[in-house]
């Protein structure tokens, strides 16, 4: 698909809405993984993801492709890249990275669709303003975690958790893009389909990294099937329709988001600390989206204004 990115009301309306549930998605891995092996975690989460879209998918008729073309291949990378190797990347990495680190990884992920989008996609190019929007947004995710930032848990395998919170990154933009190039093909049939194949992929390396599923408590299992219901089947079809639309990009903003929601339900939820540094990420942010997103808002805003 090479037509230039529609961006509409609904695909601001879009993003905020997954930054919000992308957001509160560590807290509820970090309580699953009181019950459940990362592994484990991360191909129930799928495998829950996969039967519900597969069910909805089912009652819509099977339907896949829209036209003639074929891309079996990009839909099997799409699948392994954006519902199998970062939930598992991510599951482990948690194990002994602060989340704070975990948090701009996420953060991570527009500044690598830049590069890969001017590449690979015409009409997502990489313009001054879009590249200083996104770099003040970076900064202001880097001032949101602030010391925390750089501070250590002490575990000797925190090198290697950093490195898999980076590649989970590079996952997500890098399926961003395959999933844009893919030919004309039903929302919610590219939405169910890699999940399954996710899912075939987290369940053989879940067995061969950990063993036979163990079993959980109550606690983990609602953790377990909120993980699959909502931020993996839900918000795996919302990111479907925003980037075959709007385009990886603009999609690419969420996670700016992601951090940022994090660090507000901690503070409402856990009795965090507020920090001023709250105020001035989210003015960062924001100022940052707006300079990168500038036409599009201009023209958004006129279109209502008319």
């Amino acid at each position: 698909m090479h037509t230039p990115p529609e961006i509409t009301a609904k695909s601001w309306l879009s993003i905020s809405l997954l930054g919000l549930i992308w957001g509160s998605t560590f807290l509820v891995i970090e309580i699953a993984l009181e019950g459940i092996t990362p592994f484990w975690l991360a191909a129930w989460r799928i495998l829950i993801a996969a039967v519900l879209t597969s069910v909805v998918w089912g009652l819509g008729g099977w339907r896949l492709h829209l036209s003639e073309d074929r891309d079996w291949r990009g839909l099997l990378l799409f699948g392994l890249l954006s519902a199998s190797l970062p939930f598992q990347l991510i599951s482990w990495g948690q194990q002994s990275v602060t989340s704070a680190f975990a948090g701009v990884s996420m953060a991570s992920v527009a500044l690598i669709i830049l590069p890969l989008a001017h590449f690979f996609l015409p009409n997502e190019r990489i313009t001054p303003r879009r590249l200083g929007g996104f770099i003040i947004g970076f900064i202001g995710v880097m001032v949101l975690m602030g010391p925390q930032l750089f501070a250590s848990t002490g575990e000797s395998a925190e090198w290697l958790g950093r490195i898999a919170c980076l590649l989970a990154a590079g996952c997500y933009a890098s399926s961003s893009i395959i999933l844009r190039r893919l030919p004309p093909i039903d929302a919610i049939g590219v939405s169910a389909l890699p999940l399954v194949i996710g899912a075939v992929f987290a369940i053989t390396a879940a067995f061969i990294v950990e063993g036979p599923p163990p079993p959980v408590d109550s606690k983990t299992a609602v953790a377990l099937a909120v993980l699959g219901l909502i931020p993996t089947a839900g918000a795996n079809l919302l990111r479907v329709q925003v980037t075959r639309t709007a385009g990886p990009v603009f999609m690419s903003l969420t996670s700016y988001q992601v951090p940022l929601w994090s660090v507000i339900f901690g503070v409402l939820l856990l009795d965090e600390p507020f920090d001023n540094s709250l105020v001035i990420s989210l003015s960062l942010i924001l100022a940052g989206v707006g300079v990168s997103q500038y036409h599009g808002i201009k023209k958004l805003l006129s279109g209502s204004k008319g």
